[in-house]
């Protein structure tokens, strides 16, 4: 892995199925630029998946969609020899380190994450548990069991980072200085991708999603189905540009700089239909997307690789957990030989 560089950043993805071009967009693309600038670990967030998905079912499925998010990072450019990528529950610190944590965290503070309700809205949860509630408290001890310095995020995840800003400097007034106050890092060009029906951001559970492992068919059958300008009933009707999902994937997928200006020009004057518009972006898409599906078809066939990309990343990990648990026990009084004077002084 080499010395530290600018910083080190924690990120990564729960295991809940196969990822998208959002994920490309906001996080992936950065990832591989990350790698060559900072220490950069990749976490499988399988602890955080049970705050939504607590059956036994949706445990065991998760089991290969931790391979299908590793996949698609290393598919997508991520280099196994520049990260730490690692499983989260093979890191039981993590666990330990959270119960402290929640120590620190009032119940208020945590209702008032604004993510908390939104996630009750979008999986109709009507009595949410304790562990979803909990969910920025153990993002907390992923950061700092690491000690991350710097976690990218979308700006509706920037209130959990404050969390964790505000555990760290809690424990740290109390106890001494173990924890690093880590720093949310909003990437300027992370957009959120808008989804192929324009009325929310891309997700798989609202359907409205183009996955990195879509073949080239199902590629554009779903951007043949894409939502543009409602108010454009004919091809020579002029037409909004701004804000159009048919030209936010144009900006972002077809290179051909020139080509897009046109096609907004011809656009705005009604001299294009959407089907034109369409069928060039289904080509750039594919056209993007052929390498990527090369090299996740590559690693599908080798799962027994993908698996030790994760256990060389716990084997680096866990060691800089462990000690990082032993430092807070040992701030807070939770030590060994605290524990052995209490033996001698029942005994």
């Amino acid at each position: 892995m080499g010395e530290t560089k600018k910083g080190r950043i924690l990120t990564g993805d729960r295991p809940t199925g196969k990822l998208h071009l959002g994920h490309y967009v906001g996080t992936l693309q950065n990832r591989v630029r990350f790698q060559h600038e900072y220490d950069l670990f990749l976490l499988v967030a399988d602890y955080h998946t049970l705050t939504t998905h607590p059956e036994k079912e949706d445990v065991l499925l998760s089991r290969q969609h931790v391979l299908d998010v590793v996949i698609d990072n290393y598919a997508a450019g991520v280099e196994p020899d520049k990260v730490t990528h690692y499983l989260q529950s093979d890191v039981p610190e993590t666990a330990e380190l959270t119960l402290l944590f929640s120590m620190l965290a009032t119940v208020p503070r945590l209702q008032r994450v604004p993510t908390l309700k939104e996630t009750m809205q979008n999986l109709h949860i009507t009595e949410p548990s304790s562990g979803l509630l909990n969910y920025p408290v153990l993002q907390a001890a992923d950061i700092l069991i690491v000690k991350g310095d710097l976690v990218p995020v979308g700006k509706d995840q920037a209130s959990h980072i404050e969390v964790t800003r505000e555990i760290a400097r809690r424990f740290n007034n109390r106890f001494g200085e173990v924890f690093p106050e880590a720093e949310a890092f909003i990437p300027g060009d992370a957009p959120t991708l808008v989804g192929i029906d324009g009325q929310a951001k891309m997700s798989k559970s609202l359907g409205n999603a183009i996955m990195l492992s879509d073949d080239a068919k199902t590629v554009r059958e779903k951007v043949m189905q894409m939502y543009t300008d409602p108010n454009r009933i004919h091809k020579t009707d002029p037409g909004t540009v701004e804000g159009n999902p048919l030209f936010i994937y144009h900006d972002l997928f077809n290179p051909d700089v020139e080509q897009v200006a046109e096609f907004k020009d011809r656009y705005r004057k009604g001299q294009i239909g959407d089907v034109e518009c369409k069928k060039v972006l289904a080509e750039k898409l594919n056209a993007f997307l052929d390498p990527i599906r090369q090299r996740r078809c590559e690693l599908e066939a080798r799962p027994d690789d993908v698996i030790d990309i994760l256990r060389q990343g716990v084997r680096r990990a866990r060691p800089i957990a462990q000690q990082t648990l032993a430092q807070a026990r040992e701030a807070m009084g939770l030590t060994s030989h605290v524990h052995a004077s209490l033996i001698d002084l029942y005994s």
